[in-house]
């Protein structure tokens, strides 16, 4: 009997990460998770048969501690958020570009069977072209942008060059329970249930016309589990992962406002540089390779997510 794969999980004690990781342990998968918790939170991870490796991607020791008999790795560690990029460029090519290349170099030389790389629906940048298809990438507005193309084509490189399996995803702004409300930085869908929550004024930045392609947790989980036992025609490949419509934060907030049965008048403030106007994506090369299909509507994620954040507070 083959004893079960081990899973590197890198941020595992992020949002998606944790998410991930709980996913990865109700199929019988062994995991292991690298993290800083500079941005992540131990307590995600609480009560969960995993291995943590406390370290920095950018800390070659630390990789390679983390890398032992490890066979499949999701690479989601990273500096997350445009605006902290933004205000600070330096810290997030450190994290994002270093560490994604001390990873693919220990997983090149542990000969892993698949690395699956999470990128960001950011590398599009400001194009005016919707939905947003792979293959059309445009000019990224943010450093954190940046940071992910550049590790997506490492990635394709590593491939390439090495013959090392890697899938890399684009996520299309993913919400749902464990992400942190309380950061600066934070996403705008826990911003926006814990201002309600606790009725405070919710506060966009801009008109609140600009759209997003709003994708649930648990599809992002889906798309990893499926990118890390893809076909080889995968390889290499970025894939969109998100619903593939799109909705406006006037009308996330009234969605939101609608299920929490609050009402609360948003604030507004400038917009923030770095941030697009509009995100939306085609997501059937992922639908095609990947077998990758929504499992959430748009409301049923909110739904799912408000709920959770009523229990947890």
């Amino acid at each position: 009997m083959t004893s079960p794969r081990l899973n590197l999980v890198t941020g595992g004690g992020g949002f998606i990460g944790s998410n991930l990781v709980r996913a990865l342990l109700d199929r019988g998968d062994r995991v292991r998770v690298l993290d800083d918790f500079s941005t992540g939170h131990r307590e995600n991870l609480d009560g969960l048969d995993v291995d943590i490796v406390v370290g920095d991607l950018g800390t070659d020791a630390d990789v390679a501690r983390a890398f032992d008999g490890v066979t499949h790795v999701f690479h989601l560690g990273a500096l997350p958020s445009v605006a902290r990029s933004v205000e600070a460029p330096l810290p997030s090519d450190r994290t994002n570009d270093v560490g994604t290349m001390n990873l693919l170099v220990a997983a090149r030389e542990q000969k892993v069977q698949r690395v699956v790389f999470s990128s960001s629906s950011s590398v599009y940048g400001e194009t005016p072209t919707l939905p947003k298809r792979e293959g059309e990438e445009g000019q990224p507005i943010s450093p954190y942008a940046v940071s992910k193309q550049a590790g997506e084509y490492y990635c394709r490189l590593f491939h390439r060059l090495y013959g090392l399996p890697t899938v890399m995803l684009r996520y299309f702004n993913i919400f749902g329970p464990r992400q942190d409300p309380d950061s600066h930085y934070a996403a705008v869908v826990p911003r926006f249930i814990a201002a309600l929550l606790t009725r405070t004024p919710p506060t966009i930045y801009g008109d609140g016309h600009q759209s997003r392609d709003f994708t649930y947790v648990m599809d992002a989980v889906q798309a990893n589990l499926k990118a890390a036992d893809a076909p080889e025609a995968a390889f290499g490949e970025a894939f969109n992962v998100a619903c593939g419509g799109r909705i406006s934060l006037l009308g996330l907030l009234e969605e939101l406002q609608e299920i929490l049965d609050v009402r609360v008048a948003p604030t507004h403030e400038p917009p923030r540089d770095g941030d697009i106007r509009h995100s939306q994506a085609d997501i059937e090369k992922a639908r095609r390779i990947l077998g990758y299909e929504p499992g959430f509507s748009f409301r049923e994620g909110l739904e799912a997510t408000a709920a959770w954040y009523r229990e947890h507070g």
